[in-house]
Formats: C-alpha cells, sequence, structure tokens
C-alpha cells in the first residue's frame, strides 16, 4: 500500500551525477588509492586568523546563543550593504534590499520557493551550478535551458547570448518570469563586461521579467579583470537581485553564509518567507562575516593569488601531460575540454575512468548540463605537488588513447 504513496517533488529530481563519482571516490580511498580530488569547490585554506577569533570571542558570550534574526543581524546587513558601495557604488537599504543567507544555496532554493508559481518559466544558461535551475523545479516551475556562448577564453559573446536569450522569449510558453545569470559563471568560469549587465537590464524592462545574479566568485579575477555587478547599472533595483557568499573569497564554506541584494520586493519575499524557515545562522557566525565583510581584505587578495598561482601550475602541467586547456580569468575553477582523443567517452564515463586508472578526480561536466557533456570541471584545491602529480597520473592515463597533446 505504501508504494502507491508518491513524492512528486523529489521525482522531479534526477539522480545527482556527483553523487555517483563521490561514491567511486570513496571506494578508491578505501581501498588504499590516494586520490587527487579535483572534483568539489571546496577550499582547502584556512579561514583567516582575524575571522576565526571574532568568532570565539562572540561564540564566548553567552548572550549570543539564542535565537537569530532569519534575514540577518543589524550589523551584517549594513555590512552587506556597506561592501556594495565601497566595491560597487551601489546604495542599498539594509532593512528591505539586504538579506543574510545559509550560502547562496539556500537562497537561492528559499527565493525560488517563495517567487515561483506552478508553471512559471526561468531561463538558465546551460550548462549551470545545479541549484540555478533545480531551485525552481523543486518549487514548481519550470526552465528553459539555453546553450551558454563563449569563446575559447572563457569570455561570453554577448551578441549571441542575447540572440539566444530572444529566441528562448519567443519559443517559451508562458513567458518567462526569470532569467538567472551567474558570472564569473559556475562551471564554465566565463566573464563578461559591464555593457552585458546594461543590455540584459533594458531587456527585462522592456519583456518584464526579473534578472536573479550570481557573483558568488566576483572577488576571485586574473589579469586586470574585474567583476561588474548588475547593480551598477542604473534602474537595476526595478527588476533584479544579485547574491554573493563569503565561502570562497574569505575561505568560508562551511560556515555557510551568504546574502541576497537589490530589489525589494524579491528580497521581501525571501525574507518573509525565511521568517516562516528558519531563525537564521548562530549569531556568532554572523558577528564574525560582519567582520570579515568590513575587515582588512588583504586576506581575499591572497587567496586569489593562491588560486591564480594554482591556474597557472595546473596549466603547464596538464599541457605537458597531453590534455590542452586554456587560462581563464576567473574564479577557483578550470573548465577543461575533454582531449579529443577521449571526447567520444562522455564526462560521466571519462571521469569515472580517470578516477579509477588514474587517481584523479573531477566533476563531469554533464552534471552541469547537456551543452557541458564535452567538459570536466576541475576544482583548484589540491596543492602544487599534487596538481603536478595528477598530471603524471593524467598523461599515463591518456596514453591508451594516443592523444597526441593537441587538438
Amino acid at each position: 500500500m505504501f508504494d502507491e504513496i508518491q513524492f512528486d517533488r523529489i521525482k522531479r529530481l534526477p539522480k545527482y551525477v556527483f553523487a555517483e563519482v563521490n561514491e567511486l571516490k570513496m571506494a578508491r580511498r578505501r581501498a588504499g588509492a590516494d586520490v587527487i580530488d579535483f572534483s568539489m569547490g571546496n577550499p582547502d585554506g584556512d579561514t583567516p586568523e582575524h575571522i576565526r577569533q571574532k568568532l570565539i570571542e562572540s561564540a564566548q558570550k553567552t548572550k549570543t546563543h539564542g535565537y537569530s534574526a532569519s534575514k540577518g543581524i543589524p550589523k551584517l546587513r549594513q555590512a552587506i550593504c556597506d561592501w556594495y558601495k565601497r566595491r560597487y557604488d551601489v546604495d542599498l537599504d539594509p532593512e528591505t534590499e539586504a538579506v543574510a543567507t545559509m550560502g547562496s544555496k539556500e537562497g537561492y532554493a528559499h527565493l525560488a520557493y517563495a517567487i515561483t508559481n506552478p508553471g512559471d518559466v526561468v531561463v538558465v544558461p546551460d550548462p549551470t551550478y545545479p541549484i540555478h535551475s533545480y531551485a525552481f523545479i523543486l518549487a514548481g516551475g519550470n526552465v528553459q535551458k539555453m546553450e551558454l556562448p563563449f569563446d575559447e577564453d572563457y569570455k561570453v559573446d554577448e551578441d549571441l547570448f542575447f540572440e539566444r536569450l530572444e529566441t528562448a522569449f519567443h519559443v517559451s510558453f508562458p513567458k518567462p518570469k526569470y532569467v538567472v545569470v551567474n558570472f564569473p559563471h559556475n562551471p564554465t568560469t566565463a566573464t563578461v563586461t559591464p555593457e552585458f549587465y546594461t543590455r540584459i537590464v533594458e531587456m527585462a524592462k522592456r519583456e518584464r521579467f526579473y534578472i536573479i545574479s550570481d557573483i558568488a566568485y566576483g572577488d576571485l579575477t586574473f589579469d586586470g579583470y574585474k567583476t561588474p555587478s548588475i547593480l551598477s547599472v542604473p534602474g537595476a533595483k526595478d527588476v533584479a537581485v544579485e547574491s554573493f557568499t563569503l565561502s570562497k573569497s574569505y575561505n568560508m564554506a562551511g560556515w555557510r553564509v551568504g546574502f541576497f541584494v537589490g530589489n525589494a520586493k524579491l528580497i521581501g519575499a525571501l525574507q518573509k518567507i525565511k521568517s516562516w524557515l528558519d531563525y537564521g545562522m548562530f549569531t556568532p557566525i554572523q558577528v564574525a562575516a560582519t567582520i570579515a565583510l568590513n575587515g582588512d581584505q588583504t586576506c581575499v587578495q591572497e587567496i586569489t593569488d593562491k588560486y591564480d598561482h594554482r591556474q597557472d601550475v595546473l596549466l603547464e602541467a596538464f599541457n605537458r601531460s597531453g590534455w590542452p586547456v586554456r587560462r581563464n580569468q576567473s574564479s577557483m575553477f578550470v573548465w577543461a575540454r575533454i582531449p579529443e582523443c577521449a571526447r567520444h567517452l562522455g564526462s560521466l564515463e571519462f571521469s569515472k575512468r580517470l578516477l579509477v586508472e588514474a587517481n584523479v578526480a573531477v566533476a563531469p561536466g554533464i552534471g552541469f548540463g547537456d551543452y557541458g557533456d564535452e567538459y570536466v570541471r576541475l576544482a583548484l584545491i589540491e596543492n602544487d605537488k599534487r596538481i603536478r602529480q595528477a598530471a603524471k597520473n593524467i598523461k599515463n592515463f591518456l596514453q591508451q588513447f594516443d592523444c597526441k597533446g593537441s587538438e
């Protein structure tokens, strides 16, 4: 009898591709293999000392151990707004235009839950970080996928992007209500210019949709590139919200601190739904996050420099191994096209065999969408020595495919 009871929302979720690779990785480790792990964007560095010390100091005050504010304590929301003012010269109201979230992933899930009516359509570039799509699917919406166009230097072809976005609006019924953008992009690392946001804000006002922008990797940029914010565009707050997380910039992934800012209607919806569903983060974490945003940002540059250096090491080593990879300008990832000789395997099978035969774990591109299947994502979370060892393992692995070291 109980077999007849169905959970329709959960049935809309596919098998999590990354879980399949992770299970295989754990099995290899249990068997004694030394797996070099590029599969998850989990920073390997320490949270900066001044942030940890503030957590300890605040946690020792017993008055901070009660229920907190679901939308974030006032000082944290003010720090969020001050951060935007310093970085982008954007003025925000901490009461109505900012909300702290338990990492940006929780924020996406609850925002979609708050604003999605059954059957609503959201346009999401493909490939994409899975929550960008599945937050809306779980909330009862539908996703219109759109191939993300970018060149070999991981720069978005903005004219082609808007051609495809216009097409998505013409073919979709009902008309899309939301568009998700995420630059620097996860997984591809692709970047856009400030003009991109001017164009999408203009389109949103013309076609009447909201934009949800994710700049989680906005601090991690190289070679002089600076991440723009959609909120820098005049009038953007009429149609857009933007999310950020402290996970990568401050090595605070396990702390689960993020935020959304922008359009007061969408922020108000997220604040309201969170007031029903949670009591906010542990107050000492919020206090320490305030110090992170307001304090000395030297640590952010040091973390950025580490990823920049590791990308150089990985590119040099992988290219010598027979796997040609080009440099990007942002994030803690490398989006690597599978060597041509092994591309026929597809990203999942390639990732499995790379793990079993070379003890190197990567994230298969198919897990981010159909248009990712010729790629894998590598997180720059291993040190120089292990990156070079991975390249040696990969060189031996690729010999069976007669790879020549170039396209």
